[in-house]
């Protein structure tokens, strides 16, 4: 987010801190010029859009130090873990009337927006539900083993981030959904987080989603979502990927780009900039990020309804 931030024409970085100086000077190799700030307070003072990419526990005092000081927030995913702490920072954040968003990377993507606007134009059919599959060899993956927290149960794992996306995807495209049923298993005998999910959810419409998530075994990461219509089907493969079937073989709508990452991150801050600037986006509202938080956090302890 910062190597795109400073890349970005509508974004000046003026100060960044984590409380790991490890963090900080690998922030610094991305953007020299930046300055470390003393502490959060000094950083939020800083400056009139505060980004939060710290875990779910503590972002929470973050989230209102900045929106209390009138500053615009944008908020990584998951919103939080308690329900309840969320409930209460979405109350305070929506009474203090300051820009926010969370950081679903799709919300302004190609992929979503292109099957939002198949889908309400009728050319998918009738919606007929969801299917989500998340796979890994391992959790954390390689890229992610510097943020310790994501193994544990207390804050991460794959459901709260990558399902998630999935989720709120979904969501965008069926509307509000209802947890069924779920299980989700844990390593034995110790604090660490899911190795497998699996759940049942239904839209209004009585569309229903399915999860299938697991980790182990060799295997390349799987990361999909197919949105299933009666005449028409759409399926996005590692967040980006989005392809069409109408019964036959799913055919990419769209080729492949050199960095569909780079592409992602510059659209979500495209809309980011006009969050900030009040006008309408396709961010993530804080509303949604709490929907998909109790769904998360249902399956997880393997609610079912009523």
């Amino acid at each position: 987010m910062l190597e795109h931030m400073v890349l970005h024409p509508d974004f000046t970085v003026v100060a960044i801190w984590d409380p790991d100086v490890d963090a900080c000077h690998a922030a610094k190799a991305v953007a020299p010029d930046v300055q470390i700030s003393a502490d959060a307070d000094a950083a939020i003072a800083a400056a009139d859009l505060v980004y939060l990419a710290c875990p779910p526990v503590p972002r929470k005092a973050y989230a209102l130090a900045a929106a209390g000081a009138g500053k615009a927030v944008f908020l990584e995913k998951p919103l939080g873990v308690d329900i309840a702490e969320s409930r209460d920072l979405v109350a305070q954040i929506s009474a203090l009337g300051v820009p926010a968003a969370v950081n679903f990377t799709q919300a302004a993507g190609e992929a979503l927006t292109d099957v939002s606007a198949s889908a309400q134009a009728g050319e998918m059919g009738d919606l007929m539900g969801a299917d989500i599959v998340v796979t890994y060899a391992h959790w954390p993956r390689a890229w992610q083993q510097s943020a310790d927290w994501l193994r544990f149960a207390a804050e991460g794992g794959m459901t709260r981030e990558v399902i998630s996306h999935f989720l709120f995807f979904s969501e965008r495209i069926l509307g509000p959904l209802q947890l069924v049923w779920a299980r989700a298993d844990y390593p034995a005998g110790s604090d660490l987080c899911e190795t497998h999910v699996a759940a049942r959810l239904v839209a209004e419409n009585g569309a229903p989603v399915t999860i299938m998530g697991a980790v182990g075994g060799a295997q390349p990461d799987r990361q999909e979502l197919t949105i299933k219509g009666a005449e028409t089907s759409r399926r996005i493969s590692e967040f980006y990927r989005d392809a069409k079937s109408d019964g036959g073989e799913f055919v990419p709508v769209t080729g492949d780009v050199a960095d569909p990452r780079a592409t992602s991150l510059r659209a979500q801050l495209d809309d980011l900039a006009l969050l900030v600037a009040g006008k309408p986006n396709r961010l993530a509202t804080l509303d949604e990020a709490l929907r998909v938080q109790i769904l998360v956090e249902g399956i997880l302890a393997g609610k079912t309804a009523g």
